[in-house]
């Protein structure tokens, strides 16, 4: 009869959303009682069950797995990644899901056999003791079950239809010639300890960008409209997720790509045609080892002295805002320039594009309405992360890539 109560109060504990305090009191207990987490299944059902209401919310497997990493304690981003990959199973999402959702699944290696018994498998893998695992479990359960409701960009399980054969999306090979050429470019900018290197290497990976939209948009020769317009989710990590998406609207601006935040969560929206959300990706995960460096030689030039987060945060904030301005420029600079060569007014087509875009960000986010914080930055962290972005005379046909800097407030 014990057993029967026990399990009983369990399952309603189950129905609730604990958070992590609760979790890590709720623990020891559960662990002296329950020693083995998922005898029965429990809880991974109670999972699977929260992982659908998920979906039905607006989420996708690398939000998931994002917020895991982001809320849960160490050890749970694995958990999640076994639920889903079980998800993915039961619900044949290899041959149903979107191609976005599998290129999800297959990036998160959540497309494998499984064990149905995800929980107890995941606790004798990780070989976590009765009471950690029990507080992971609960943890994870409390970010799932508050996973606040966002824009649904990507039918979720229950909208899917039958199973069907899958193609490989085609890729032109001039595309990937671009791309490798691109790729290789920004991993010299990464490697390289001489920050001129990396921004002259940099300015000529955004060169190479806006040459390729505007090729894609001249083989087009169609008017774009609001369904042709992709759309891809960012996952930016701690710390100072502001300062980065700053970084990363940035990049995104230079490249005609839409951007939309959901603050708390860490995780951004772009809104484009594909090869430009390519590219902002692209450019957005370089910039971030390149300001990385750019940022611990600034603090090696101080003395070694680590600087403080107040100098660290408007280091990037300056970094953002004076890549932004140089990005734009060698942007416009590119596309004058291949107008130039083929004699065409590139203007009505990127006009079009732009409209595309815009349109489809209105639909998606008609709530949304931009702005900008106003808290105050730390004036030397700004200026150097200015400096750093802007310390090499990178030229272009003669001409310097950037501009006079503004001054804005960005929080």
């Amino acid at each position: 009869m014990l057993g029967v109560i026990d399990e009983a109060w369990l399952a309603d504990l189950l129905r609730h959303r604990p958070d992590a305090g609760t979790a890590a009191q709720l623990a020891p207990g559960l662990a002296r009682h329950h020693p083995d987490v998922d005898a029965g299944g429990l809880v991974t059902r109670t999972l699977l069950g929260a992982l659908d209401e998920v979906w039905e919310r607006g989420w996708q497997p690398a939000d998931v797995a994002h917020a895991a990493r982001r809320e849960a304690p160490a050890g749970s981003v694995p958990l999640a990644v076994a639920l889903i990959a079980e998800h993915a199973r039961r619900t044949d999402a290899a041959a149903r899901a979107p191609e976005s959702w599998v290129d999800q699944l297959k990036e998160l290696d959540a497309l494998g056999p499984g064990d149905a018994a995800v929980v107890a498998a995941w606790q004798r893998g990780a070989r976590r003791s009765p009471a950690e695992a029990w507080r992971v479990v609960l943890s994870l359960l409390g970010v799932l079950r508050g996973a606040s409701r966002i824009e649904v960009l990507v039918p979720p399980p229950s909208r899917w239809g039958a199973a069907r054969v899958r193609t490989d999306r085609p890729v032109g090979e001039g595309d990937d010639r671009v791309l490798r050429r691109i790729r290789g470019l920004l991993a010299k900018a990464e490697s390289t300890e001489f920050a001129e290197e990396a921004e002259a290497l940099t300015a000529k990976a955004q060169e190479l960008m806006a040459r390729h939209a505007v090729d894609a948009a001249l083989l087009e020769d169609v008017t774009l409209h609001a369904h042709d317009v992709d759309t891809r989710r960012v996952h930016v990590a701690d710390p100072y997720v502001r300062a980065k998406t700053q970084l990363l609207g940035a990049v995104a601006e230079a490249n005609s790509v839409q951007l939309v935040w959901y603050q708390g969560l860490g995780i951004a929206t772009l809104v484009g045609v594909r090869g430009d959300l390519d590219a902002v990706e692209l450019l957005f995960t370089s910039l971030l080892l390149q300001v990385a460096h750019a940022l611990a030689a600034a603090e090696r030039s101080a003395g070694g002295r680590p600087g403080s987060r107040t100098f660290r945060r408007a280091f990037l904030l300056g970094y953002a805002h004076r890549i932004g301005e140089r990005l734009t420029t060698a942007r416009r600079q590119a596309t004058a320039g291949a107008a130039a060569e083929r004699g065409v007014d590139l203007l009505p087509v990127l006009r079009s594009r732009q409209e595309a875009v815009e349109a489809r960000t209105a639909e998606l986010f008609p709530r949304v309405r931009a702005g900008r914080s106003r808290s105050s930055v730390d004036a030397g962290g700004w200026y150097a992360g200015r400096a750093a972005a802007e310390r090499a005379d990178v030229r272009n046909g003669g001409a310097p890539l950037g501009g006079p800097g503004g001054t804005a407030e960005l929080g």
